[in-house]
């Protein structure tokens, strides 16, 4: 069974390809994580701190933009 929302230790790169529009997310945020190698290996959670990002408030963020049912 899926993720049914994205989760602080789910990859960068899980999270962008499971819900393509979390990608405007990570750029609303000024996170270059987008084509990043890293995405692969970094956690949501690391990569929010890297970029000293609150990680509750970016987790809030990608959430919004999952639909439900996806």
């Amino acid at each position: 069974m899926k993720q049914s929302l994205p989760t602080p230790d789910m990859t960068v790169d899980q999270v962008m390809s499971r819900w393509p529009d979390s990608i405007r997310v990570f750029m609303d945020f000024k996170m270059g994580c987008v084509g990043c190698p890293i995405a692969t290996f970094h956690s949501v959670g690391e990569a929010s701190r890297e970029h000293e990002i609150d990680p509750v408030t970016f987790l809030l963020a990608l959430k919004g933009c999952v639909r439900i049912g996806t």
